[in-house]
């Protein structure tokens, strides 16, 4: 009798390890399928980033080069302006600028 009981606590003990393995083996596949659910919401939203910061660049590539003409311009006459007020101050010391040289040139020092 004491070894039928035996048989039976190990053929409850073999029945409860498979039972925890299905269990197991169950918990396995329902982390995998969350797991590769989470992985395609994850790449769909990727994804239209991906699409708003594309079209966001496209947007702003485009306000930038259509406005290019009128940077340049704006460029070309600020230049033109410097370049005026170099040439205006540049007239306006040049006597004073060669009066200074010449006195340094012509001066000697012991």
């Amino acid at each position: 009798m004491a070894s039928s009981s035996g048989q039976n606590g190990i053929q409850l003990l073999l029945a409860a390890e498979q039972e925890a393995q299905h269990i197991v083996n169950a918990a396995r596949a329902a982390k995998q399928a969350r797991l590769k659910q989470a992985k395609e919401e994850a790449e769909k939203e990727i994804a239209e980033f991906r699409a708003q910061m594309e079209a966001e660049f496209q947007r702003k590539v485009a306000e930038s080069s259509g406005d290019s003409g009128a940077n340049v311009k704006r460029l070309e006459q600020e230049t033109d302006a410097k370049i005026q007020h170099l040439k205006a101050e540049a007239s306006r010391i040049s006597q004073d600028v060669v009066q200074m040289l010449l006195r340094h040139v012509t001066t000697v020092k012991n």
